[in-house]
């Protein structure tokens, strides 16, 4: 019962400041959802099937805690517990600190800017960051196969979304700033030398 508590408190901060954030922006007339929107081919395809996965494996994650599905050793789950609650922790930072830049889903026609203080001094990528440590702290605590396919689907669609879409994006937007920030700092954890 305890890493089901845990778990809904996570989901509900994540999901919360996640919702909260959306609303204040759309209240100053910006459009946070970016996802798919005004764009063709490959990209909207990344976008598109990142939602989805991330959608599927919040689904997957929910019925699971739900229905107390898994029975791994109690330290497994406690490792996970951990990743889950630092998950959600990293991301609110993250989000915190993009103030109005922040987006799910690139943007070409919106001005942001490149934030790299705070929580981006150390990941280039938190908010995945965030999700990805909160998705497979669900998997450990609550371990089946669906969660597992899920979890995976989902962690290997946000890096796509990184690596073939924001980072192309954030090149092509801020030029030699961004490319002076990414040789400093890592794409998820950690400072170049």
């Amino acid at each position: 019962m305890v890493f089901q508590l845990i778990s809904i408190a996570a989901f509900a901060a994540f999901y919360g400041c996640y919702f909260v954030k959306m609303l204040r922006q759309k209240r100053r007339g910006i459009q946070t959802d970016q996802l798919g929107k005004g764009k063709a081919g490959f990209v909207k395809f990344v976008e598109i099937t990142m939602k989805a996965a991330a959608v599927l494996a919040f689904a997957a994650g929910l019925i699971s805690i739900f229905t107390g599905t898994g029975r791994s050793p109690a330290a497994v789950r406690a490792v996970g517990a951990a990743m889950s609650v630092g998950g959600t922790i990293v991301f609110i930072f993250a989000v915190r600190a993009m103030d109005d830049s922040w987006r799910a889903g690139v943007s070409k026609t919106d001005q942001t800017e490149l934030v790299t203080g705070g929580i981006y001094q150390i990941s280039r990528n938190p908010a995945f960051l965030g999700f990805d440590l909160l998705y497979m702290g669900t998997l450990l605590m609550f371990f089946n196969g669906i969660l597992c396919a899920l979890t995976v689907f989902a962690v290997i669609m946000y890096h796509m979304q990184i690596v073939c879409v924001e980072e192309k994006f954030l090149v092509a937007a801020f030029g030699e700033e961004y490319l002076h920030y990414q040789k400093k700092v890592c794409r998820y954890l950690g400072r170049k030398r």
